[in-house]
Formats: structure tokens, sequence, C-alpha cells
């Protein structure tokens, strides 16, 4: 992209301020944005859990993609402008966003006054000028999103750690790897042709072990030297931890807020439920998973040891928010079967990604 200035948005209720030097009125701003979001305090970024999600991911703009692709960014923005009162559809991450607030909306009940709640911030290398028609179809949807970074063709990655971010959440390969590298949670999320419907009052996440929760070094001893030798070590090791992976800081938050929910008698209805769901043999290699999380003082809900088996028909049955697995034939027999699956691109497992049927292709991205 031509354009690499960075343009900020500051969303206070429905009044918009585009700096940088926008022609756009606050009073046309307001005529856009409609109907309004709901009143709420945005928590402190220090005090919140921030998931961070790309405008692709939260909204499918696959149409507006293919224009920047093929006529690039002067008609892409045209474009944009021209239909910005036109609500994107949504995208992938769209029915976790709004399990989320429903999780806000439950711990606002019982904790008025803390701001240890998820607060999304949508951040993308989109224009400015993009941004209303961002807004509008965030009102459109009546979603609680307050936090925008527009960096108008520049990478977001370097502003992940401005904003305290647990997750972040991309449909672009690389801009995921190198959040990774800045020691982020994240995943490349996909565009899918079938979405399995979620509950709207639980929020359901579902992780892979290795290299996810846990670090890769159990499956490098694996790849090099095969199943049983795999087998013995884990026997050997059983009582070690294994050290953490990408997601496990994610895990951690999501124990603390599932703790607010049992002190207040909720432990048997918490609207937070996690899973493990793991290729791992249970009575082989399961007890060093479980001694792992226990070590770390966290909890999982279900643990699922597959022995090598489809995880797709297993999460079919969970319908999670979002399932993470570092390795793509998992993710695509999730997706074929409708879970939300993201790549965690962390591992040995990477050394020869396959890609059959997802999208996934590294280019520049809006």
């Amino acid at each position: 992209m031509s354009r690499s200035s960075i343009q900020t948005l500051t969303i206070s209720g429905q009044d918009v301020v585009v700096k940088n030097g926008s022609q756009n009125s606050s009073e046309d701003a307001k005529e856009l944005l409609k109907p309004s979001t709901p009143s709420k305090k945005t928590p402190k970024p220090e005090n919140s859990i921030t998931i961070a999600v790309s405008s692709r991911v939260l909204f499918n703009m696959d149409k507006e993609q293919q224009i920047f692709e093929q006529q690039g960014m002067e008609e892409y923005i045209k474009y944009q402008v021209a239909h910005e009162t036109e609500p994107f559809s949504p995208g992938p991450a769209f029915s976790f966003v709004k399990a989320l607030e429903a999780v806000n909306t439950q711990l606002r009940d019982l904790y008025p006054e803390s701001e240890e709640l998820f607060d999304v911030v949508l951040i993308t290398n989109n224009h400015a000028y993009v941004g209303l028609r961002l807004i509008n179809t965030i009102n459109h949807h009546q979603l609680f999103i307050e936090r925008f970074c527009m960096t108008g063709g520049n990478s977001p990655i370097g502003y992940l750690t401005a904003y305290n971010t647990n997750l972040y959440l991309s449909s672009d390969p690389v801009k995921v790897r190198e959040a990774l590298e800045q020691g982020i949670a994240a995943a490349t999320m996909f565009t899918q042709e079938k979405m399995t419907e979620v509950s709207e009052t639980q929020l359901r996440v579902a992780f892979d072990g290795d290299a996810v929760l846990f670090s890769d070094e159990s499956e490098q001893i694996y790849k090099a030297h095969g199943l049983d030798k795999f087998f013995e070590h884990e026997k050997a090791h059983e009582n070690k931890p294994l050290d953490h992976g990408p997601l496990k800081g994610f895990l951690e938050v999501l124990g603390k807020l599932q703790k607010k929910f049992y002190a207040k008698g909720q432990r048997m209805d918490c609207p937070v439920r996690t899973y493990l769901v793991t290729a791992r043999s249970a009575a082989s290699s399961g007890a060093r998973a479980l001694k792992t999380l226990r070590s770390w003082g966290l909890e999982i809900d279900e643990a699922l040891f597959l022995a090598g088996a489809p995880k797709g028909p297993i999460l079919e049955k969970i319908r999670p928010h979002i399932f993470f697995d570092d390795q793509m034939f998992h993710v695509e027999g999730a997706a074929e079967m409708g879970t939300v699956a993201c790549h965690v691109p962390y591992g040995i497992a990477q050394r020869v990604p396959e890609r059959k049927g997802l999208k996934d292709k590294e280019v520049s991205s809006i």
C-alpha cells in the first residue's frame, strides 16, 4: 500500500473524530452510526483481557480484498467510501466476539466496578477512510468495540504490545507468525463455507495440547524417533512439566475469569468453558499433559484424548466458538464439519505446512 501514515479513529459513544485532516465532520459521522452502540464503560487496557481482531476475520471482506488485490489501493478506497452505509456480513470471528460480550455482561452483573473484562480491539492496516464503514457495521451488529488501530498500510504488529494484547486473530499468516515471534498469542483464521451454530450464553474455547498450550518438545521426539519412542519418553518424563506453548497465557486469563464466577457459586453453570482436544493417548501420554496443567495451577473443564482419531466429530459435538491447533490437517478437518478452527503456526509441524481447502494466501491484506 502506498499510504504509510497512521490514522487514528477515536470513538466515544457515537461521536467520531478522524484525525490527520479528514473532511468528515462529527455530525456527518453520526448519521452513519445507526443503530446506536449500547452505552458501556470501556475498561482500561492494563486491567482488561485484550483480544485484537483484524477486520477481515471479524467481518466478511472477501469481495473488498479482491478489489484491493486486483485494482489497487485507490479503487479499494473508492469502493469502500461508496458503500460505507452498507454493513459487512459476519466473518469467522464474529460469534467468538459476541460470546466475549455475553461473558462481559454477566461479569458486569456480578462485579459492577471491576474492569477485568474482555476488551476487543479492531486492529488493521486499513486506511482511515474505510473506518466509517467499519464503525457503521459494528453499530449495525450492535457490537461493543471502542478501540481501533488503523495503520494506513503499515503492519499493525508493533501496536499489539502497546494494547497489552492477550490474543491476536488475523487472516494473514505472515502477521500471525510475526506476533508469535513477539511472544503474543496469535492464530490464523479462515473463511469457511460452513459454520456451526454455537451458544449465545457460554463461551467455549478448545485447545490442542502440543505446540499450542504446551511446547513442541514432545512432538519433536515423535517426529524424529516415532510413536514408540514418544510413548517411552512421555512415560519417563511423566512428572516433569512440559514447557509452555504460545496459547498458555490465553488459557490463564480464561481461568482467572472462571474463578470469578466460581467465587459467586457458578462453577456448574460458568459462562466460560475450556476444552483440551489432543491426539495424545490417555494411558500412554495423557498423564504428563494433565500434570503439566496442574503444575501451572490451571484447570481445563474437559480433556479429550483421541489417540490419533480425527478431531472434527468431537468438535462438532462440543460446538466451540474457536479451536486452536498447530497442524493444518486438524484445522481443515474441524472446519469441514463447521467448527471455527484457527491455525497456530508454531513448532516443528510448520516445516512443511499442508493446506488444501482453506484460504491462506500469503499476500498483503487489508
